[in-house]
């Protein structure tokens, strides 16, 4: 095998160019994925959604969602491409996802994760999500239970400094992956 250089992660805002590796990503991810219409649809209708992508060199490799809901950010979806997963990826993706709610004035986020999804639970542990409910029988293609995690205060102390650390380990916009096989 030979040796690649890292490539560098780049975030930027979803644009409908994006829906089909998008859709493509999504389809990679869940068992029963959102139809591309469907983000389609919430790039140009829902005026409380903002999604993101992530790409690897001029490979699209993640994505997230959320929506401002008054003043509070819930995460809708995210995916990074299986193959690069632990690569970085999801973190860098969640920083700006993080930073979107920021921007957005939102006083802390929310989200829900299958109760079987430990890697992405831990993900979300390391940004201060915590859990503090269930939706029982949330996802569809099997009942699975959903826990519901939601951060402390974003303008917190402990948000803020958990928040500093997050950029100076992930933020750096030269943030660099391996190439994943």
């Amino acid at each position: 095998m030979v040796a690649r250089p890292p490539l560098k992660l780049q975030v930027e805002p979803m644009t409908l160019d994006d829906v089909p590796d998008v859709h493509r990503i999504e389809s990679a991810s869940f068992p029963t994925p959102w139809p591309d219409y469907a983000f389609r649809q919430e790039i140009q209708t829902n005026r409380l959604a903002h999604y993101v992508v992530i790409r690897a060199g001029s490979e699209t490799i993640g994505y997230a969602g959320m929506w401002l809901m008054v003043d509070e950010a819930h995460v809708t979806t995210f995916a990074v491409l299986p193959n690069w997963r632990r690569h970085g990826a999801g973190a860098r993706l969640m920083l700006a996802l993080m930073h979107v709610a920021l921007d957005l004035n939102a006083r802390m986020v929310t989200l829900e994760v299958r109760l079987s999804n430990h890697p992405a639970r831990a993900l979300y542990s390391r940004f201060g999500f915590r859990p503090v409910g269930i939706r029982p029988r949330y996802y569809s293609d099997n009942n699975e239970d959903a826990l519901i995690m939601t951060t402390a205060p974003l303008a917190s102390d402990e948000m803020k400094e958990r928040m500093a650390e997050l950029e100076r380990r992930y933020g750096d916009s030269d943030t660099e992956a391996e190439t994943a096989e």
